[in-house]
């Protein structure tokens, strides 16, 4: 289980191995109410720091995930370096096989057209098991959010994963995982398209170095550039001056 977190940036970052993470996952697949399950990068809290609404969310949410290099380099900037890395491209296949072990139908909602679709039917074919209750593309009014939240909860949904990118998976989830009626709300960014093939992801070591945004940064860089050149030198320099603060005032 998560007992251990460390604040970075106002956030508080779930210190587990990736057992312990879906361990924790599981317990609040179980008990006490709707739970949001988020993943924090440099970019997830470059945004927070600029949204005191966003970063609410966030701090509210159920147990949140480091993912990727920036926070790994935080951990160790604050004397207390993370267990693992905990990329949502590794953990979101973990999240589906406890569904599929637990019995809990697996909503997708998110990405382009179709894409929820094929991911899908991917996931289902390489998870044994694995209830698939429903898709939904992402392209849609926020005035219908409420329609889309009923049909989650028509398909009988316990799990919903939600690919809209930061900050809107992360809000919309905080506004309607409880009209969903699932047990959990997670959101996973670019999973979607990953599992799809729209995408093509970082070789596995890179994963495990926490440095996929490198790959990704070369896959699109006129998308990419401004969230990686810019932002992750932003979000080291808002570390070490939250560092030099929290020294000043000892």
């Amino acid at each position: 289980m998560v007992t251990e977190r460390l604040e970075v940036l106002g956030v508080p970052v779930a210190q587990a191995t990736s057992a312990q993470a879906i361990a924790e996952i599981e317990k609040l697949g179980t008990e006490g109410p709707p739970a949001l399950i988020a993943y924090a990068n440099a970019h997830t809290l470059n945004l927070a720091s600029r949204s005191p609404e966003y970063r609410r969310v966030l701090v509210n949410a159920a147990v949140v995930l480091n993912d990727g290099a920036g926070l790994s380099l935080a951990g160790r900037l604050y004397g207390r370096p993370f267990p693992e890395n905990l990329n949502g491209s590794d953990l979101n296949p973990e999240i589906a096989r406890l569904a599929a072990r637990r019995g809990w139908p697996l909503f997708l909602l998110g990405a382009r057209p179709g894409v929820a679709d094929l991911a899908a039917a991917r996931l289902k074919a390489g998870i044994p098991g694995l209830e698939i209750a429903g898709t939904h593309d992402g392209f849609f009014e926020r005035t219908d959010d409420g329609a889309v939240a009923g049909v989650i909860k028509g398909s009988g949904a316990a799990v919903v994963m939600v690919a809209m990118g930061n900050p809107l998976q992360e809000e919309w989830l905080a506004a309607n995982l409880v009209a969903t009626g699932a047990r959990l709300g997670v959101g996973v960014g670019a999973f979607f398209d990953f599992t799809a093939g729209e995408v093509p992801r970082a070789p596995r070591w890179m994963n495990r170095l926490g440095i996929e945004w490198l790959y990704r940064l070369a896959q699109e860089p006129r998308r990419m550039w401004r969230r990686y050149v810019l932002g992750n030198p932003a979000f080291l320099a808002r570390i070490v001056a939250e560092r030099v603060r929290a020294r000043s005032a000892t």
